[in-house]
């Protein structure tokens, strides 16, 4: 199976069987050939499955996440932030899935969201002096990240952009080299009022962001392809919320980071 830019899906079961039904669509790599028997004798992972376990996990962070922005509870988005990428970790690198852990790591999620929107909506309501404006751009963001995740889906099952293992290869060490400059501009934070100028709403900001919107949205077609190709190989059906969870992790990911671009456009 090829790798993913996901590290959640790096513990994904490799190797030969066939899970019932092609997960998105594609047609196999090898061609029509007999599949040889599961990997197991548990029930092989469908792509049912997938969207079942992925719709619960949302469902989760989106509950949480709104009675967080009613509560007006910012005040949880460190120790959110905090205990949530403690989960993520945990989750990434425990050999089994866990699906308490996910549904835990969902609920932390939705209230590190509900946080965040509420301050960045705030923000922006200030910045702008229009009440209400910041309910309008966290409204925005949402249907952005609807809709970037359903385009990647049509673009995967089109084969418009095919998942090759050099095209992997780039997005990931474009995630790393993205994450080695967040956390450089934190530190730098510290020391200089804005550090690098990767968040301060300037110009280098809004070219961050984008490109940190474009990272995400190309994972999804890796994330997509690593699915496939585990409900192809025969996986338990119990990994599924490993997917769910990797899933998730990309939707957050690109939705702060179109909920930013467009405060960036409201700061003025």
């Amino acid at each position: 199976m090829r790798s993913s830019s996901n590290p959640a899906f790096r513990n994904l079961p490799t190797g030969g069987g066939y899970g019932g039904y092609a997960g998105f669509g594609q047609q196999d790599q090898a061609g029509y050939q007999q599949a040889p028997p599961p990997l197991t004798s548990e029930r092989p992972m469908t792509i049912d499955d997938v969207v079942t376990k992925t719709g619960i996990t949302l469902a989760v962070v989106a509950a949480t996440a709104v009675v967080t922005y009613l509560m007006q509870a910012w005040v949880l988005l460190f120790p959110a932030a905090i205990i949530g990428l403690v989960l993520a970790l945990i989750i990434t690198f425990k050999r089994m899935p866990s699906p308490p852990l996910v549904i835990a790591y969902a609920a932390v999620e939705g209230v590190f969201l509900g946080a965040f929107s509420g301050i960045i909506g705030n923000m922006v309501d200030r910045m702008t002096g229009t009440p209400g404006q910041g309910v309008v751009i966290i409204g925005q963001a949402i249907i952005g990240t609807i809709g970037v995740f359903a385009g990647m889906l049509v673009v995967y099952k089109t084969g418009a952009i095919r998942v090759t293992p050099k095209f992997t290869k780039w997005i990931v060490g474009a995630i790393i080299g993205v994450g080695v400059l967040m956390l450089f501009n934190l530190i730098m934070s510290f020391f200089t009022d804005g550090g690098l100028g990767l968040r301060d709403g300037g110009p280098l900001a809004i070219i961050f962001s984008l490109v940190c919107i474009g990272l995400a949205a190309f994972s999804f077609l890796i994330d997509f392809d690593a699915a496939d190709q585990a409900i192809r190989a025969g996986v338990p059906a119990k990994f599924a919320w490993q997917i769910a969870f990797g899933l998730t992790v990309t939707l957050v990911w690109l939705y702060t980071e179109i909920l930013r671009l467009l405060s960036y456009f409201n700061s003025d």
